[in-house]
């Protein structure tokens, strides 16, 4: 027969092996989820388009954000972290992305929202890059799992543009 420690570790090597089970059938189940989000960002108002006395100029603006991410959420899902960025292109920099705004979704039942806010992170560009600029808005995610792999998406609204004069 076998002794007591035997026992204890062929039971804790089965339990150990079904819970990895567990969790890979738990990661496999979100690729299934096809998620639909959506979301709108209007721009209500540019406070202030400045020139710094260093040369940059910067941007502060009131928004309005409302999404819809309750798709994103599945029975694996911990948590959802969103932030909106500004992007737009320059001639020495062909990608130039600004955070401007931020959150953190810990449920379905918050996954719904309308936000009015001003920016909160600083829209500077490194030289006088923005006067005229198209960029577009891009609301990013990063759903957070219980198990497995994080999944990283984004939702790109195009067609804003800064003013011509600074203000």
């Amino acid at each position: 027969m076998h002794s007591f420690g035997y026992r204890a570790n062929a039971l804790l090597t089965f339990s150990v092996t079904i819970l990895a089970f567990m969790c890979a059938m738990a990661s496999l189940s979100d690729t299934l989820n096809s998620p639909s989000p959506s979301a709108q960002v209007q721009v209500l108002n540019i406070n202030w388009f400045q020139k710094q006395p260093n040369g940059n100029d910067e941007v502060s603006m009131t928004l309005n954000i409302s999404a819809d991410l309750q798709s994103l959420f599945t029975w694996n899902t911990k948590q959802v972290f969103v932030f909106l960025a500004a992007e737009y292109d320059t001639p020495k920099h062909p990608v130039n992305q600004i955070s401007l705004w931020d959150g953190i979704i810990p449920s379905k039942e918050q996954a719904k929202f309308w936000i009015h806010t001003s920016n909160k992170y600083r829209f500077i560009d490194q030289g006088s890059n923005l006067r005229g600029k198209e960029y577009n808005l891009t609301l990013h995610w990063h759903i957070m799992p219980k198990t497995g792999k994080m999944l990283v998406d984004k939702l790109v609204l195009p067609g804003y543009r800064l003013p011509e004069a600074y203000r």
